[in-house]
């Protein structure tokens, strides 16, 4: 039966060797079975523009991506807030398609709404004045014309300050705010939502003005590989082995 998979946080670094081992074997088993992937962002642990597409490691997630759309595999990128500066050659070096965050798709006959999820953590509101600046689109420019190491230094010290400050924070602030998904799914007419960013595997039910809607989020592949599995008949997780 066709399906479309989905999956979301993969960080992947060349740090991370067991991640980019489970993303190969996922595009070499599970994924071309799929008419459709869909990688609703932080597919990398960062991205600093795509000036840096000659990176050994970048080398092999792109040529993996490429080899399945070749296969016949529908590839769909989300940016993330860790590879925010994806751009059209990263999506060509793929032969993968950029979506807007948020971006509603018909998923078998059911409208379905997918986001990176960031835009939804709303009770964080010192990361939501971080998330604005770095959206805005004279500090992306400014920031992409610097040198790509200078780029890079900026990115790791930012990393490292974000791991601090998370061990200050409260856990609830950094999931979802239920009024800003409420506010989503009303404007996009009452979808099903799938996103990732929380790292909070799971399943939800809303009621949005007597709407029942369904929410998925991705799980995080540092702690398990996992994908969203949806055709015709339903949804649900796919465990992807060791």
């Amino acid at each position: 039966m066709p399906h479309s998979l989905f999956i979301a946080d993969l960080h992947l670094s060349a740090d991370q060797p067991h991640s980019m081992a489970a993303f190969r074997h996922f595009i070499a088993t599970s994924a071309p079975q799929a008419e459709a992937l869909y990688i609703l962002g932080d597919l990398f642990d960062y991205w600093a523009g795509d000036d840096d597409l000659n990176d050994p490691f970048v080398a092999q997630v792109t040529a993996s991506l490429r080899h399945l759309a070749a296969q016949g595999c529908k590839v769909y990128l989300l940016h993330g807030n860790r590879d925010l500066l994806m751009g059209k050659a990263l999506a060509n070096a793929c032969q993968a398609t950029l979506l807007n965050d948020p971006a509603l798709i018909d998923l078998y006959g059911t409208p379905t709404l997918l986001s990176h999820g960031d835009l939804l953590c709303a009770d964080d509101t010192e990361y939501q004045r971080y998330r604005a600046q770095v959206h805005d689109a004279d500090f992306q420019r400014q920031f992409l014309a610097k040198p790509l190491t200078e780029r890079k230094a900026y990115i790791a010290q930012l990393r490292t300050r974000s791991m601090a400050e998370k061990q200050n924070k409260d856990r609830a602030i950094m999931d979802v705010n239920d009024d800003a998904v409420a506010t989503l799914l009303r404007e996009h007419g009452y979808p099903r939502l799938i996103h990732g960013h929380t790292h909070r595997m799971a399943s939800h039910e809303h009621s949005v003005d007597g709407h029942r809607c369904e929410r998925w989020v991705l799980g995080e592949w540092n702690d398990k590989a996992n994908a969203l599995r949806c055709n015709s008949s339903g949804i649900g997780w796919e465990i992807i082995p060791d």
